[in-house]
């Protein structure tokens, strides 16, 4: 398994006022679909943070996402662990195919691949 990216999820319900601050620091909007924000270093695309005032889909906004080459081999590895899964592996319609998982802490991690 190969790990392509972290970024944290920070629940907000100032985005534009997040955008504006953390752009202070140099990261750039690079999506944005009103419900969830990311922002990214134009000189290191991979360093990012994300907005959410919701998740569209699933019953809690994560605190971490980890973006993996192979999300089912992640699924299945998280499940024979024993693993809390709180949001089921699913494809969702913006083009990622996930699920959220608690870590040992009690905190969510949305496992993702790009399809």
């Amino acid at each position: 398994m190969s790990i392509r990216r972290v970024m944290p999820d920070i629940r907000s319900d100032a985005m534009e006022e997040s955008r504006d601050f953390y752009g202070l620091l140099g990261f750039e909007e690079v999506m944005n679909m009103g419900w969830v924000m990311t922002l990214a270093s134009p000189s290191n695309p991979t360093a990012q943070v994300t907005f959410m005032s919701q998740d569209k889909s699933a019953p809690v906004v994560p605190d971490m996402s980890v973006e993996v080459d192979d999300v089912d081999a992640v699924h299945a590895a998280m499940r024979e662990s024993g693993a809390e899964i709180v949001h089921p592996l699913q494809n969702e319609e913006w083009g990622v195919r996930r699920f959220f998982v608690r870590d040992p802490n009690g905190k969510v991690v949305n496992v993702l691949s790009h399809q």
